[in-house]
């Protein structure tokens, strides 16, 4: 391994673990879309990707930037390969893609930016399929299901916009130098390009998790007077004594639509 260390400030645990890097590259989706890394660090991913794929790689470290342009040095001159040298949260807000045309994110992310990079993936118009090594912990929040403990507005938000989601696999510490401190797991999920969600709804979605283990009613009574919210709720055959975790993604976009047509309709009044 090249003598660099990992930064702290930066969330860097290289993948040293050969076997995983296959088991992601057998996961990559077919077809001809382009591929994007977000923090390829020493390359090791990097290396196996650009044998099937033309890609970017974003990197926010300066001291990687020159090692990853040597070690790169004939796929950059022969296009198959761009590194950008930027924090790819920043790329996002000066450039809403993070590429021109349907693309693929697949990357070993940082943990803490982890659920920000999904959460703006899942919004890019141009990203098909995500698969990310993640925190275990921060995969199951995406993929849980109505009545699972786990189950957030992260999950709500897969549910309405993917098509597939799931944990591919889990992968241990020792798969990484340095050594994490939890288990990670290798994230999949599949939009579905016609779907959407608005910032109303994700502020809307806060709300109803703002006390996740009290009743949804006394979240959602910060917003919604309670006369109003208790018809809500008998429409849509909710009961009043349901926690957040127990209300499917379904029922929460039907219910912000409702929600949402109050609101407008006292303001036509």
């Amino acid at each position: 391994m090249e003598n660099i260390k990992a930064k702290k400030k930066y969330g860097q645990n290289f993948l040293i673990d050969s076997t995983v890097l296959t088991r992601i590259i057998q996961a990559m989706p077919k077809g001809d879309n382009y591929v994007v890394e977000i923090g390829p660090g020493l390359g090791d991913l990097t290396k196996n990707l650009v044998k099937y794929k033309d890609m970017t790689a974003y990197e926010v470290d300066t001291d990687l930037i020159g090692i990853l342009g040597s070690k790169f040095e004939d796929e950059i001159e022969s296009s198959r390969l761009k590194i950008v040298h930027n924090d790819v949260l920043k790329a996002w807000e000066e450039q809403k893609t993070l590429h021109e045309g349907k693309y693929d994110l697949i990357a070993n992310l940082p943990y803490y930016i982890a659920t920000n990079i999904i959460l703006r993936a899942l919004e890019d118009a141009n990203c098909e399929h995500i698969i990310v090594m993640i925190q275990k912990e921060v995969a199951q929040k995406f993929t849980a299901r109505v009545n699972e403990k786990e189950f957030s507005s992260l999950g709500i938000i897969t549910q309405l916009l993917t098509t597939d989601s799931r944990i591919l696999f889990d992968v241990p510490p020792e798969s990484f130098n340095p050594a994490p401190k939890v288990v990670s797991s290798v994230l999949y999920l599949k939009k579905d390009l016609t779907k959407s969600i608005s910032e109303d709804f994700k502020k809307f979605l806060k709300a109803c998790f703002s006390q996740p283990r009290k009743k949804l009613s006394k979240n959602l009574s910060s917003i919604v007077d309670k006369q109003n919210l208790s018809e809500i709720f008998k429409q849509l055959d909710i009961e009043e004594n349901r926690r957040p975790h127990e209300v499917s993604a379904s029922l929460y976009s039907q219910m912000y639509t409702k929600v949402k047509n109050g609101r407008n309709e006292s303001t036509r009044g």
